[in-house]
């Protein structure tokens, strides 16, 4: 092969690299879904965001600092105008929050519940003041899932202070009474006494999704039926698992032992024939 057999070759390569367009990529990394305002013909496409919230559903998946704050107080006060007597849904999976930007989340919470019922979800792991925000729904609307955690912690210092030792004094102090308030309201939510909430806050608590609802944290933990799907424009059949006793299962017992096992359905039986093939042929 020549050099200028090469050289075309080349330049035909160059070419269709060129020629080769890229992905076709939204302008958002969030995922956008249909929807259709009220009273109109055709739907847009919004951000999933944005239409949860025209559902009265929050999801809270980050860590909660002073601009996450701001952005679910912003979100909630929007709900309560739009409509201050429907309900109102939040899911956590929060890995952490700072103290005094909860407090005013939970401030928030604890005047809406005055108006309309508020919904809080475990959907995975509450840390520290996410699980506190987690307590703070309406009592007999506080969930998790099943496979959920919660870790119960006081809280330090939001970030490194520094000046005069009496500055610093009193700055330990404030953080000091703002989690002596928070043990205080854990405890009006759970219902334990503020001794034994001090004493457990005082290490890192663990608790799971049963746990939880013993300790009073929660309400009740949510299981998928086994005999119900959800259909289109209806909300899956939950169960639920309270107290200590033996769970038993949509009513059924579980003989597996966990709380996903189910009891085999038995088929009945098939009836036979003589004739496994062909038609059935007639006896005198």
């Amino acid at each position: 092969m020549s050099i200028a057999d090469s050289h075309m070759l080349t330049q035909k390569h160059v070419t269709r690299m060129q020629t080769r367009r890229d992905t076709i990529m939204m302008p958002s990394q969030t995922p956008m879904v249909p929807w259709k305002p009220p009273g109109a013909d055709v739907a847009q496409f919004v951000d999933i965001n944005s239409a949860m919230y025209r559902d009265r559903t929050l999801m809270i998946s980050s860590f909660i600092d002073e601009e996450k704050a701001n952005e679910i107080i912003s979100i909630i006060l929007w709900m309560r105008k739009s409509d201050y007597k429907a309900d109102i849904s939040i899911y956590f999976n929060v890995p952490g929050a700072l103290l005094r930007p909860s407090l005013a989340i939970y401030d928030l919470l604890q005047q809406t519940k005055q108006n309309c019922k508020i919904e809080t979800v475990n959907l995975g792991l509450c840390t520290g003041m996410g699980a506190f925000l987690c307590a703070a729904g309406t009592k007999g609307k506080r969930s998790a899932m099943p496979n959920s955690r919660f870790l119960l912690q006081r809280t330090g210092l939001d970030e490194v202070i520094r000046g005069q030792a009496t500055d610093i004094v009193l700055e330990v102090r404030n953080v000091k009474k703002s989690n002596d308030r928070m043990e205080a309201e854990l405890s009006a939510l759970t219902g334990q006494p503020l001794e034994r909430i001090h004493k457990d806050l005082s290490r890192d608590f663990y608790l799971g999704a049963d746990e939880a609802v013993q300790y009073g944290l929660i309400d009740q933990v949510l299981l998928p039926a086994p005999l119900k799907r959800a259909a289109r424009g209806q909300d899956a059949d939950l169960g639920t698992f309270e107290g200590e006793e033996d769970q038993r299962y949509q009513g059924k017992d579980n003989s597996g032992g966990g709380w996903g096992s189910q009891q085999a359905q038995q088929r009945p039986p098939e009836k036979k024939d003589d004739d496994d093939d062909g038609p059935k042929i007639m006896k005198g």
